[in-house]
């Protein structure tokens, strides 16, 4: 069965603390839906055509149904209650090749 990923990009961070509150949170739901941070990080980024450098996570699911569920599970809805106002990202839930 082909796993499940989240993919989320951060053009620009314009209020850090909120921020930090929303991945305490959604790293807790992440968890609690059997997922597996794979990178998360904005220190070392070489973004090519479009690509913009800033904060970039890849979060591993089993399934991509366990992505999606996990996206719409209580827990992962209140982290995303903790983000700014007008907050600004690309996020992705997609499915793997196998």
């Amino acid at each position: 069965m082909p796993k499940g990923y989240w993919v989320s990009v951060y053009p620009t961070i314009t209020d850090p603390e909120k921020l930090a509150a929303y991945n305490k949170l959604a790293g807790l739901a992440v968890k609690a839906a059997g997922g597996r941070t794979f990178a998360r990080g904005g220190s070392r980024v070489v973004a090519h055509e479009a690509g913009i450098a800033e904060r970039v996570v890849l979060v591993e699911f089993d399934s991509f149904e366990q992505a999606v569920a996990a996206y719409e599970s209580a827990a992962y809805q209140e982290a995303l209650a903790e983000l700014p106002d007008g907050f600004e990202r690309d996020f992705r839930i997609i499915e793997g090749l196998d």
